[in-house]
């Protein structure tokens, strides 16, 4: 069998979400038929990220999807220093420049630091140093057919910024990703929006860790209102949820909104979707307990994407009857009037998981947060499951103490009844447990407590 041949592109990552990152370019180039594979170590901080990949349609693939990275370039060359950026360059393959330098081509080139500003007599002699290149073509500064860029990383502290960069990249520009969505998406503007709607950027990377395409369908079971169902419905995937919240499934009640005392008549997950033009990929919302499937026995969804409550901006409720909490003492007969009662968090997580290995497609993904007491936090905690295999884990920082982690899961074999307790035979299962407190942890000044007392004792 014949060796791939790769090919190196220069991907510029966006500084935010870093832990974020890496995991979603490594989904979406598995949804592209790709792999990830990189040449050299990838540095959590580093704006530049260098993959070896197939070909250019596969980068231009990724590029389509990803929201953590803001270009790919095809790499001509890279070193430590210009001497060794000129000399990778002059190694670079003849036969793979001449077709963006003909003579009846257009180009400009452009610079790009990180961590720096150069001035623009810099600038000048960074380009006139490429003289070497056997450039044919016209210079375009408007409309050029081929855009080159000069990049160069500065390093991450901008209190000790390097005489010279740390690393020098060329390359020919091939695609910008998809930064805009943020913008085109934000909570700010969307028609009906709860208490924890998630923000927008964070909602496009839960969609591409679950590896969402079009003609998916995709499942919330703590659907609120709607945010996730819209970044994968935006990806073609056809989506669903369903909620406890009787008003927020039906966009009654108070509204969220700062001076808007009750929602509108039209404030519902449908009228989120209309509003982007995806109303046809919307399936519909269901009134519904999670702790109580309600779907008929088989694998149905390609993709489960939820935040499920913590407990903090919104309760972690399940129904019940008044018998699991009262005796019935009217003529001897059981009260099976529902009632809301308290649902720990270790159940919603481990509900959730045998939920995703039983009604999951096989290879399908499960992509929900975990919310984390810092001071307790061990990788052991993160529930599993014998039928879902652990693919990312990565956190966002709520306060000094508390976290929540993207947990991204993956369908690796058939679910057997004997796999729905499987759980409660590990001692993770205890591990969790104490998590059931988080609220009180998330609002109990232990940290700051025990920084005082550490400080105090130094003295």
């Amino acid at each position: 069998m014949a060796r791939e041949r790769l090919t190196s592109y220069l991907l510029l990552l966006a500084q935010e979400h870093l832990e974020f990152r890496l995991p979603e370019i490594k989904s979406l180039l598995s949804l592209c038929g790709g792999h990830f594979s990189s040449q050299q170590q990838i540095h959590i901080n580093s704006p530049f990220c260098v993959l070896n990949i197939p070909s250019e349609e596969m980068a231009r693939g990724l590029m389509k999807r990803t929201v953590c990275a803001k270009s790919i370039f095809e790499l001509w060359g890279q070193g430590k220093s210009a001497e060794e950026l000129y000399a990778s360059l002059k190694n670079y393959p003849l036969e793979k420049m001449v077709p963006y330098l003909q003579s009846n081509s257009t180009y400009k080139i452009c610079i790009h630091t990180f961590n720096k500003t150069l001035t623009q007599e810099e600038k000048i002699k960074r380009i006139n140093d490429l003289e070497f290149l056997p450039f044919e073509g016209k210079v375009n500064l408007k409309k050029p057919e081929h855009i080159f860029w000069i990049l160069e990383d500065y390093g991450v502290d901008p209190n000790n910024i390097p005489e010279e960069p740390l690393g020098s990249y060329f390359g020919r520009w091939i695609a910008d990703g998809q930064r805009e969505l943020i913008e085109s998406y934000s909570i700010k503007k969307r028609h009906f929006i709860g208490n924890t709607s998630m923000d927008a950027c964070l909602s496009f990377i839960m969609a591409n860790h679950g590896r969402v395409k079009a003609n998916d369908v995709v499942f919330d079971p703590f659907v609120g209102t709607g945010g996730l169902l819209i970044s994968s419905a935006h990806f073609g995937a056809y989506v669903c949820g369903t909620d406890i919240d009787y008003n927020t499934v039906h966009g009654l009640g108070k509204a969220s909104r700062k001076n808007q005392k009750w929602r509108g008549p039209d404030e519902n997950i449908k009228a989120n979707l209309r509003q982007y033009g995806l109303e046809k990929y919307y399936l519909d919302a269901l009134v519904s307990d999670a702790s109580k499937p309600i779907w008929r026995k088989g694998m149905l969804f390609d993709a489960i994407i939820t935040d499920p409550p913590y407990g903090i901006r919104e309760a972690t409720r399940r129904t019940g009857s008044q018998k699991e909490t009262v005796k019935a003492t009217e003529r001897g007969t059981e009260n099976h009037i529902s009632i809301s009662l308290n649902y720990h968090l270790s159940d919603i997580f481990f509900d959730l998981l045998n939920f995703a290995a039983e009604y999951l497609m096989m290879g399908g993904r499960l992509v929900y947060w975990l919310p984390i007491y810092k001071p307790e936090y061990t990788e052991k905690i993160i529930p599993w499951h014998p039928c879902l295999k652990l693919i990312s884990n990565c956190e966002q920082m709520l306060s000094s103490h508390t976290s929540r982690r993207l947990i991204t899961m993956e369908k690796v074999k058939e679910f057997e009844d004997k796999d729905q307790y499987s759980h409660l035979l590990d001692c993770q299962h205890l591990l969790y447990k104490g998590h059931n407190s988080f609220r009180e942890k998330y609002f109990s000044g232990v940290t700051k407590r025990i920084a005082k007392e550490e400080k105090e004792n130094q003295k």
